[in-house]
């Protein structure tokens, strides 16, 4: 499903005729300051962007796949957690930019952009919980111990609760006795295996999803787990994907459009064409007879 068809960025003429319409002080500022997102697209010959269900921006760092990720979901007002770099030109930038939807639908409103930044504070949250289900079972685990080793005698309906707890401890073993009064342990599953299931619980169906490098955290392994899954949203449940990566996995996405970002002008490329994936493709070819 494409449910965001088009993207315009701003032209060349554009940007010019904004510079030189600021007074005079701001218009200095243009040319000796960051005015970020401008001057980041025209020296690339980027202005015009159609999209297919699952549309990569490709590029080494600094390429401004990230940035136009960004300029994309500010311009769609999409649902975002993560910071970004809003400086005071950005509104600007944004009022110069247009986009076609789907027969001039809305675009969706469960659609989002999820950043590697989002990934990371989800991890933090799973290691925060852990560590204080952790700190819990210690003191179980000695609430346990001293159950066990000392009688317990009822003395009021209000104890009744204790005698409980007693008796648990009395019949079963250290094992069930802490299961029964923990939360639900997320440990046993790695930083890698998390982030997928993070994934699969922020991506939903009928939605358009802007991904910012979602191979971070992720192990080749993992990475192409998560190829499958979008690949299979963006066949069997109607979502869009434009997703930011020089992950060789994530580029080899079937029938996704790439756009390379390190040429210039801008193209549409097939990922086996990319300098990324022929940089593997070589160090594999030249250590073959190693396998």
């Amino acid at each position: 499903m494409t449910y965001l068809e088009k993207f315009k960025t701003a032209t060349v003429e554009q940007e010019e005729n904004f510079y030189l319409n600021f007074p005079y002080q701001l218009e200095m500022a243009c040319f000796t300051h960051d005015v970020y997102p401008f001057k980041v697209f025209p020296q690339k010959g980027l202005c015009n962007l159609s999209f297919a269900p699952i549309t990569i921006f490709y590029g080494s760092n600094g390429s401004g796949k990230s940035t136009l990720l960004n300029v994309i979901a500010q311009k769609l007002k999409l649902s975002r957690s993560a910071p970004f770099n809003n400086t005071p030109y950005f509104e600007d930038y944004l009022k110069l930019c247009n986009y076609e939807t789907h027969l001039g639908r809305s675009i969706p409103k469960e659609s989002k952009l999820i950043a590697s930044d989002d990934v990371f504070d989800f991890l933090l949250d799973v290691r925060a919980i852990n560590e204080g289900i952790n700190n819990r079972r210690e003191k179980i685990f000695e609430e346990y111990r001293y159950k066990r080793e000392h009688g317990f005698s009822l003395s009021s309906l209000e104890d009744y609760s204790e005698l409980r707890s007693y008796n648990q401890a009395k019949s079963k073993t250290k094992s069930q006795y802490t299961a029964a009064k923990l939360p639900k342990d997320l440990n046993g599953k790695s930083n890698g295996e998390s982030a997928v299931i993070f994934f699969t619980q922020q991506i939903k169906e009928n939605a358009l999803y802007l991904l910012d490098e979602p191979e971070n955290s992720l192990s080749p392994k993992l990475v192409l787990e998560l190829k499958q899954f979008l690949e299979d949203s963006a066949r069997f449940f109607s979502c869009q994907f434009i997703i930011s990566t020089h992950s060789p996995f994530l580029l080899s996405l079937k029938d996704a459009r790439i756009y390379d970002l390190d040429s210039n002008p801008v193209s549409v490329k097939k990922w086996t064409e990319l300098e990324n994936v022929r940089v593997y493709k070589d160090f594999f070819d030249k250590h073959s007879l190693e396998f």
